[in-house]
């Protein structure tokens, strides 16, 4: 996927909010938080994206630890869609 059609996805309502299914096109499909964190504008001008994964949100929601987050390749994305459960912030 281009930056522009994950940038419409997650801006205003997904990033750091909700869950999002991920589908990918070489690996199976994931369940994460996109998080923003200092280098969110960087990253995101190169097409790249910290994802909290499904294992480590409550983690996450309790400790707002960015370090739990991966970086993930946009690029490598087929398919955004709503998470069943929605992760609240």
């Amino acid at each position: 996927m281009n930056n522009d059609l994950i940038i419409k996805f997650l801006e205003p309502a997904h990033l750091a909010k909700n869950a999002v299914k991920i589908e990918f096109k070489k690996r199976n499909t994931i369940v994460g938080v996109f998080v923003k964190t200092n280098d969110y504008e960087d990253l995101k001008a190169k097409n790249f994206w910290r994802i909290v994964t499904e294992a480590s949100i409550p983690e996450w929601k309790k400790t707002n630890n960015n370090q739990l987050s991966k970086i993930f390749s946009g690029s490598e994305f087929t398919r955004l869609t709503q998470a069943k459960e929605k992760v609240a912030v």
